[in-house]
């Protein structure tokens, strides 16, 4: 899970509080945390997400089709993937918003580049696992240390996931590269082209950005986040399924908050909303759509997951799944369309249920106070 606030807890805290792990799993199981995972939240920014949003959805609007009309119409999946680096840096400073948008596309250019190669070069699946796994960590710290923003290291670990299995030639490594790399740079030119719409931080509303955590708290983070979404890989691959990537993203989205509440949080909401949007998109791989209505429908939901993602994971989850998975079905039309949709299902179980277990089996005595306070404060609020 992502480092422990700065301030240590005092041996007081220690003493009067339930701080065994057990005492934290029963914290978690607790309704109120189960209500608390539904709740609405304020979204004073919906105009720099919905801006982002919109960016990226225009991107694609211009990206996809021109790769379908070109000489290299099966490269339209990983030309989906660079259209997404429009969704960081939105509460960078304005000057700064180029800049991560820029290093961003670089960052999923690269997740494509290294893992196809890696295919080429004959690496088994496996391997490829071990190294998606490397990557989680490796991207948690890159995000992190960047203050890149949401979504994360997210966004990186699906490119590279979306690059496993088989490059057949140098030229399908280069190809993949080029096409994530020209959707990106023009998604960086779009976002300049409206930085001026984008809503700036003032001293009444400063941007929410999450302070700079102390190096070996990353680190040490990384290893836990690598550890973590290797073995949810490995468990889904051991169990049989043909994307197992997936339950390592499960794992990373889980393990990335900040605190063992909002980890339990994002573990139920990603299962709820993951459900839901799966049967959506099952219906819609069910009518076998063709590739310019999965075009559309991806521009449309780039857009509104921006739109309502921040008020409540869920709620955004419902329109990433049905999005991933048509990304997906791009980057490898011969897959069976409907198949993934129950797969993606068991692979979100598995790694976010393994991803929660983990934060708190990886929890500090700090994290486990932070959240013994943060119960008691509930509870107190609900007795008043």
């Amino acid at each position: 899970m992502a480092p422990p606030e700065p301030a240590r807890a005092s041996s007081a805290d220690a003493a009067t509080l339930p701080t065994r792990r057990r005492d934290a799993a029963r914290h978690l199981l607790k309704p109120h945390q189960i209500r608390e995972s539904w709740g609405l939240a304020p979204q004073p920014w919906l105009r720099n997400a919905g801006l982002a949003g919109l960016q990226s959805a225009l991107a694609a609007a211009i990206a996809l089709p021109l790769t379908l009309v070109s000489p290299w119409p099966h490269l339209v999946g990983f030309a989906a993937l660079g259209t997404l680096a429009a969704l960081f840096g939105r509460f960078a400073p304005q000057a700064g918003r180029g800049r991560i948008v820029l290093a961003c596309a670089l960052w999923l250019t690269g997740a494509v580049l290294a893992m196809s190669a890696a295919a080429w070069l004959g690496a088994s699946f496996t391997m490829q696992l071990g190294l998606l796994a490397v990557a989680c960590g490796f991207f948690f710290f890159v995000a992190t240390t960047g203050q890149y923003g949401p979504p994360g290291a997210l966004i990186f670990v699906f490119a590279a996931g979306a690059a496993m299995g088989h490059a057949t030639t140098g030229r399908d490594v280069i190809e993949r590269a080029a096409a994530t790399a020209v959707a990106a740079g023009l998604t960086w030119l779009i976002c300049a082209a409206t930085e001026r719409f984008r809503r700036q931080a003032s001293d009444e509303a400063p941007f929410p950005v999450d302070p700079l955590r102390p190096l070996d708290h990353r680190l040490i983070a990384a290893a836990r986040i690598a550890l973590g979404s290797g073995i949810a890989a490995f468990a889904a691959y051991g169990a049989g399924a043909a994307h197992p990537a997936w339950a390592a993203l499960g794992t990373v989205a889980v393990m990335q908050g900040a605190h063992l509440h909002i980890s339990m949080n994002r573990a139920l909401q990603r299962m709820a909303g993951t459900v839901v949007g799966a049967g959506l998109v099952w219906v819609i791989l069910a009518q076998e759509p063709s590739v310019g209505s999965v075009i559309a429908l991806l521009v449309l939901l780039q857009f509104t997951t921006e739109l309502i993602i921040g008020a409540n994971y869920a709620l955004g989850q419902i329109l990433v799944t049905p999005m991933a998975l048509l990304m997906s079905y791009l980057a490898a039309p011969g897959a069976a369309g409907t198949a993934m949709a129950p797969e993606r299902v068991f692979d979100t179980l598995v790694g976010a249920g393994i991803g929660i277990v983990l934060a708190v089996a990886f929890s500090t005595l700090d994290d486990r106070i932070h959240l013994a306070r943060h119960h008691a404060a509930r509870e107190g609020r609900r007795s008043g």
